[in-house]
């Protein structure tokens, strides 16, 4: 049996691709920095799960050791202005890793990078496929352009920016070539690149069976939703910042991401025929999928609350100095904390509920203006913000977005821990908790806040006024939702 590794896990294609690998009866070993990030996905039981950082040669060799197929699918997009040079560093320690323990093949998702001038974040992507083409072992470089699926960034771009502007002023990008593809596509090609015979060395490029501009998927995206067409004036004055500001401000995209899709959007993103894959990999029997397919596909997805994977499931920077949740707290650091109890009749499944639908469409549970200035605030911060949402509207699986929080700790009807992505001077956590007496149902609403420096206690100082107007009302309109949704099921 073929053992292949999968990087990058907990991301959008990660995520998806071991699911359709599992299907070909593959032995599979994932590599995760935290192998609680995956804990909740349905194919956490069923794969070998290395917990390694590409920054360390040594745990990269364990990882490595005894895998013939190696996937590639670390992506540092959003870790900061220099993230062309971790990525290049992190590429070459996993192809010296993977050549030490005898890897006979690299498989690396990459970007298509044929125009003459082309942005950071696609050269980026370029030196990552040279850099891991460095060694010994044969690396095949599959390119892609725009990924069309739900959750997906490119997608979820697309989709606001469509529905939210029926006239929009845009820069001239927008009439660019574009070969979208399927997510659907993407995966068919990943999963036949591990099940090859024989390895392969070269680059190749996919993309979807249309070249459209991006003007054109925007039309096709709203002519799908029933939209009227939309009022596109184009002006030559809109810059890659000043556009990626102005999807940070309309669409859950924030702006740190934003920006490299936009900079890719400003060269033609067009598979090379020269590129073709077709003689490694045929075509799917079907097909590939066109555009408005791949839409309607998405959408109906997003609809049924079946979206496996999201462009959020990935960290998301914070401030400068934020580190891992699972970090310890800062030595000598106070932690600062609003603890609130209630006890109510109510049974303690439907307070569960009631917690667990928290953030996106549902909202805070009052005080919804003041959780959207600080939304706002984030940001104009260059954070997440509140629009980024959530992957399910019902249920939670640890390591998923919920707006500006991070799930970290979900326990069915015991307990569910936030960790909070949005720029702080510190680290904040949100915690609730169940305890059934009797019966009654206890519920412990935690807030708790860990400090850096003289900067963050202050910070504290500052908020804490609010907290007196959100966490109260918070908790009892959890604990007024649940008894409401309870009556209406007798």
């Amino acid at each position: 049996m073929k053992r292949v590794l999968v990087t990058g896990a907990s991301g959008y294609v990660g995520g998806r691709l071991i699911q359709e690998l599992l299907v070909k009866e593959l032995s599979i070993r994932v590599m995760v920095r935290d192998s609680r990030k995956i804990s909740g996905q349905s194919w956490f039981s069923k794969v070998d799960v290395a917990q390694a950082s590409a920054e360390n040669p040594a745990e990269l060799d364990l990882a490595l050791k005894g895998i013939d197929t190696a996937f590639y699918l670390i992506h540092s997009i959003n870790t900061g202005a220099h993230f062309d040079e971790t990525e290049a560093r992190i590429a070459q320690n996993f192809a010296e890793a993977a050549e030490r323990q005898g890897v006979k093949q690299i498989v690396y998702l990459g970007g298509i990078a044929n125009d003459t001038q082309i942005s950071k974040h696609l050269q980026s992507r370029k030196q990552t496929g040279l850099s891991l083409a460095s060694t010994s072992v044969p690396v095949m470089e599959i390119r892609a352009g725009i990924i069309i699926g739900s959750g997906s960034a490119s997608f979820e771009m697309l989709r606001h920016l469509t529905h939210r502007l029926p006239i929009m002023t845009t820069p001239k990008w927008v009439r660019n070539r574009t070969q979208p593809i399927a997510i659907r596509d993407v995966l068919w090609y990943l999963v036949q690149a591990a099940t090859l015979k024989e390895e392969v060395l070269g680059i190749f490029d996919i993309g979807g069976p249309e070249i459209l501009t991006y003007e054109e998927m925007m039309q096709t995206f709203a002519k799908i939703s029933g939209l009227r067409q939309r009022w596109i004036v184009k002006i030559p004055v809109l810059s890659p910042a000043l556009s990626s500001l102005w999807i940070g401000l309309v669409t859950p995209v924030p702006t740190s991401i934003a920006k490299p899709l936009v900079n890719s959007l400003i060269s033609e993103v067009v598979a090379d025929p020269k590129r073709s894959i077709d003689a490694v990999i045929p075509k799917p029997s079907h097909g590939l999928i066109p555009l408005a397919t791949a839409i309607e596909l998405a959408l109906t997805k997003i609809s049924a609350n079946d979206v496996a994977t999201r462009w959020s499931d990935a960290n998301s920077p914070t401030a400068p100095w934020a580190k891992a949740q699972s970090d310890p707290e800062w030595a000598g650091e106070k932690t600062f904390r609003d603890r609130r109890e209630r006890l109510t009749h109510t049974p303690l499944p439907e307070v569960w509920a009631a917690i667990e639908r928290i953030g996106g469409e549902q909202g805070w549970y009052g005080a919804g203006f003041l959780w959207y200035l600080r939304g706002l605030l984030d940001r104009m911060l260059g954070g997440v913000g509140l629009r980024r949402g959530r992957r399910d509207p019902l249920h939670l699986r640890v390591g998923d977005s919920v707006d500006f929080w991070r799930v970290e700790e979900v326990i069915p009807n015991e307990k569910l821990r936030l960790y909070a992505e949005m720029i702080l001077p510190g680290k904040a956590w949100l915690q609730f908790e169940l305890f059934k007496e009797g019966e009654k149902t206890r519920v412990v609403q935690e807030a708790s806040f860990s400090p850096r420096g003289l900067g963050g206690q202050l910070y504290w100082l500052v908020v804490s006024p609010f907290h007196f107007l959100i966490f109260p009302t918070m908790l009892r309109n959890i604990i007024n939702s649940a008894t409401k949704n309870s009556s209406q099921r007798k």
